[in-house]
């Protein structure tokens, strides 16, 4: 949004909770960014028994993005509309996928995307080339790509947000890709939210940032219509800024809580609640990973290639969706030691590490006004969350494990339905969703389609705190397309 709006010569400022994240050699070694936790937050939730659990979430300049896996794929046309799913109803957009089209397109240009267009079997309809062409495969990932493809299955380039230096059309250092998922990158290849936005903005006189800066709450005027201070701990003193315009984007989770801490005599439930919908239809997506263990060596440094969506609608066995299947990243061999006793008992750690395939699983998580955010006495975030639509993901991973002896995976480790590698629990925040919704009606929803909040005439929220329902790809992209959607509201509004 600040590089969106930055030519418009407005003065505009970033309030940042975290500092920005430092080169250092230990953005790549696997202890200190997995075991020890270097980067991510200290902080602790509550879950809805008031047991405390530590979030997978990060607080720096470019919040999640820094450790991503930059999967970058648009929703589909059918996610916009209402579905039903093996655990109920996925709730229509106020919105079309032809308004986002746009900006999908716009946002795959900011994040330098590298695709192949045409080859998902369900993705939207789109002219438009990605940015620059897929990345070429490793041997052995294109081995599997190939013995997937003879299955009759379509599986394609996933989309990834990358700046390689062989991108460029003069000399340039190419960009050999290794440590990825879950890591941050001190070369800059990444194409994350600081990187593709924040730096660029701040080329721009009119825009600064603050960092180490919490926004605790905000204040509105007598009528309770208009935000009018913003209210920031900075190292244990309290600044107030204004402003005529306020953009909140701290994450579905955390936006819900600012708000939440935010009321008062005009909003006694929570600032922009008099739905009371803020907090509430929080959703996480059915994530998990299934490692598939290959009978030869798996040497690839770098494995996030491809994706299937062959099961996104249905199966053969399904009328109903399913999700969506994706390499990921290369896991440690002290990470994997750690899932794997339990199924893999007499399996040297070391033949483990080397002979492993690992995918990522997403089914769709359906929105339920009981999960949610809510704040304890003390401030606490506390976050209430059953999971929905299991059947969906367990049908997902079924259809998964069914191709390991198909392509040179030891499927007889699997037996008794086991796998190797868990499904993400109420730790695994990284596909946050919901919790302050768009929509027409203010009764049922807490922001207009242009994302401002009903009860505010000068809010707008563009985390993915927006989405009303979630379908089952990665949202980043979506939230970028949306955010170029409204940032085009406010440059309307400011002129």
């Amino acid at each position: 949004m600040a590089r969106h709006l930055a030519s418009s010569g407005k003065k505009i400022l970033i309030l940042e909770r975290g500092s920005f994240l430092p080169k250092e050699k230990e953005n790549w070694d696997t202890k200190e960014v997995f075991t020890n936790g270097r980067y991510l937050t200290k902080e602790k939730w509550l879950d809805k028994d008031g047991n405390e659990f530590g979030p997978y979430t990060h607080y720096w300049v470019g919040g999640n993005t820094k450790v991503y896996g930059a999967a970058l794929l648009r929703l589909r046309t059918s996610d916009f509309g209402e579905v039903q799913h093996y655990g109920g109803l996925s709730r229509a957009w106020p919105i079309d996928y032809k308004d986002l089209a746009p900006y999908y397109t716009k946002a795959e240009q900011l994040f330098s995307v590298h695709g192949q267009r045409g080859s998902d079997p369900c993705e939207p309809p789109e002219k438009e080339p990605y940015p620059f062409p897929p990345l070429v495969f490793e041997p052995k990932m294109k081995e599997i790509y190939e013995k997937i493809q003879a299955l009759g299955y379509k599986p394609f380039p996933v989309p990834l947000g990358v700046r390689l230096g062989q991108d460029h059309h003069r000399p340039h250092p190419p960009n050999i890709l290794s440590n990825f998922d879950g890591y941050p990158d001190p070369t800059g290849a990444k194409a994350d939210a600081e990187v593709c936005g924040v730096l660029p903005a701040l080329t721009h006189p009119n825009v600064d940032i603050q960092t180490e800066s919490y926004v605790e709450r905000l204040e509105t005027d007598a009528s309770g219509k208009k935000v009018t201070e913003v209210v920031v701990k900075s190292k244990g003193e309290e600044t107030r800024y204004r402003g005529d315009l306020i953009v909140v984007a701290c994450g579905a989770i955390n936006s819900a809580a600012l708000f939440l801490r935010s009321a008062s005599d005009k909003h006694p439930n929570g600032l922009a609640n008099s739905s009371d919908m803020v907090g509430r239809h929080y959703m996480s997506h059915q994530n998990g990973m299934v490692i598939a263990i290959s009978k030869e060596k798996n040497p690839s440094q770098f494995q996030k290639f491809f994706a299937l969506t062959d099961f996104y609608h249905k199966a053969d066995d399904s009328e109903r969706p399913l999700g969506t299947i994706q390499l990921m990243g290369k896991p440690d061999a002290d990470f994997l030691e750690s899932l794997a006793r339990e199924h893999l008992p007499d399996v040297p750690a070391e033949k483990l590490w080397t002979h492993t395939v690992d995918f990522f699983i997403t089914a769709e998580d359906l929105p339920d006004p009981n999960n949610r955010v809510s704040l304890t006495e003390d401030g606490r975030i506390q976050l209430t969350y059953r999971p929905n639509n299991m059947e969906a993901y367990e049908r997902l991973r079924s259809k998964l494990t069914d191709m390991f002896d198909h392509i040179g995976c030891e499927k007889r480790h699997l037996e008794h339905h086991a796998y190797v590698g868990p499904k993400l629990g109420i730790s695994g925040v990284s596909h946050q969703h919901g919790t302050m919704r768009f929509g027409s009606a203010p009764k049922t929803s807490v922001l207009d389609r242009d994302c401002k909040a009903h009860d505010l005439g000068n809010v707008f929220v563009t985390d993915a705190s927006f989405f009303p329902s979630c379908g089952a790809v990665n949202p980043t992209l979506t939230i970028a397309a949306n955010t170029l959607r409204v940032g085009d509201r406010l440059l309307e509004l400011i002129k």
